[in-house]
């Protein structure tokens, strides 16, 4: 019997979707649940498994055509048996590099998913997984690397804001043109509201990460053996932040027309940063989540980013965001509002400073941190006193247990 693959049903807010990467092709043998097509639409890349066990018998939609729910993508004969395929004579100049090697053998889906979207042979890369197999580890470590020109006439690498491999010729003056992908051209329309429809502006302090830090320190093994997790920052953060917004509402807010919406709970989104750009998946009320809920959620969110799964219900509503450039390095930036939100906490790189406390210069390790806001519904002193009640929460995590 020949099964139909349709277009998933999309939310209302997705018009449509484009086809972004086939993972088999005609005549190859699917299983059920089996990732077949990934789906790129302008917030979350979807997948679209096997509705069966068979054989791709067609593929109606090739890579790069727009879809609509419930249209048509390709056919599947339920049951059947792949034929078996004919050897190819090998080149005998050739056949000992093309020979297969057990790092390149028997792929997982991440691995083949990450090699289409970045370019990256696996066989290329070595491999740490039983038998010297590739793992998504091993491809994202390869991926994060420089790319390495040892003649000097190409370079190749990934930009996450194309979300494509990139190769240039380093001869010259090459270019290349590359079209922007639905989530790129949704975060560029994201940041244009943004800048032309709110007034934005930024306040900025900075808090003393020390004693986070020997929270952590004081309590990193046991956390992971009780919670399964490691404990970040972000969680402090996370709650510091909510606690912060329960003081001063105002930062909770959101302008729709000409009202001001007050949430009485605090769902905060977490930027997470993927080869394809940036998503903002949601914590949902976080006043009843504790530091390990969080940062397992976290992990959760930063996984499927990675390797596809991210729900479109992950991305929606938000009523605050936190930002942290400090993973790569950044010291101090001025983050945009994520609209209809009113605000944004940026987080920074922590760096030893000298500092004066009791009247003695000590170092300490600091951390720049801004909130950028909507000045038509908030004041600098709220904003202000926003970000002043963050860094006492975290420079007295205690804090935090009290409801101080």
């Amino acid at each position: 019997m020949t099964v139909e693959v349709k277009v998933p049903i999309l939310p209302e807010s997705v018009a449509d979707a484009i086809i972004a990467t086939w993972h088999k092709k005609p005549g190859d043998s699917v299983t059920r649940e089996e990732n077949l097509v990934d789906l790129e639409t302008d917030k979350v890349v979807l997948e679209v498994p096997s509705p069966v066990d068979g054989v791709l018998v067609s593929i109606v939609k090739q890579t790069g055509d727009t879809v609509t729910s419930q249209e048509l993508i390709a056919t599947i004969k339920e049951g059947a048996t792949a034929a078996p395929a004919k050897p190819a004579a090998p080149d005998a100049a050739t056949s000992e590099s093309r020979a297969p090697s057990p790092a390149s053998s028997d792929q997982a889906p991440s691995v083949r998913r990450i090699a289409a979207e970045t370019g990256i042979d696996p066989a290329t890369v070595s491999g740490t997984g039983r038998g010297d197999r590739v793992t998504k580890e091993d491809m994202l470590k390869a991926q994060s690397a420089p790319a390495s020109a040892p003649t000097g006439k190409s370079v190749a690498t990934t930009s996450a804001a194309a979300g494509t491999a990139i190769s240039l010729s380093g001869e010259g003056r090459a270019e290349q043109r590359v079209p922007m992908t639905r989530l790129r051209q949704r975060i560029a329309e994201r940041m244009m509201q943004s800048k032309n429809s709110i007034a934005m502006l930024t306040s900025f302090n900075e808090i003393n990460m020390k004693p986070v830090m020997d929270i952590r320190k004081k309590y990193a093994d046991t956390f992971q053996q009780v919670h399964g997790i490691k404990l970040g920052f972000m969680s402090f953060f996370v709650k510091a932040c909510t606690e912060a917004l329960k003081l001063h509402p105002i930062i909770n807010a959101s302008v729709d027309g000409n009202d001001v919406v007050y949430h009485a709970y605090q769902d905060i989104g977490v930027a997470v940063a993927t080869p394809k750009g940036l998503v903002v998946p949601v914590l949902r009320n976080t006043d009843s989540l504790g530091l390990a809920d969080i940062e397992k959620a976290i992990g959760n969110f930063a996984k499927q980013a990675r390797e596809g799964g991210m729900q479109l219900e992950d991305l929606q509503g938000g009523t605050f965001t936190i930002t942290n450039g400090g993973t790569f390095g950044s010291l101090f930036s001025t983050p945009i509002v994520n609209p209809p939100q009113s605000a944004i906490l940026g987080m920074h790189a922590i760096k030893e400073r000298a500092v004066v406390e009791d009247g003695q210069v000590v170092a300490r390790p600091m951390m720049y941190v801004a909130i950028s806001y909507d000045h038509r519904i908030i004041d600098g002193k709220d904003a202000v006193l926003f970000l002043v009640a963050v860094k006492n929460f975290l420079e007295d995590p205690v804090r935090l247990m009290l409801h101080l």
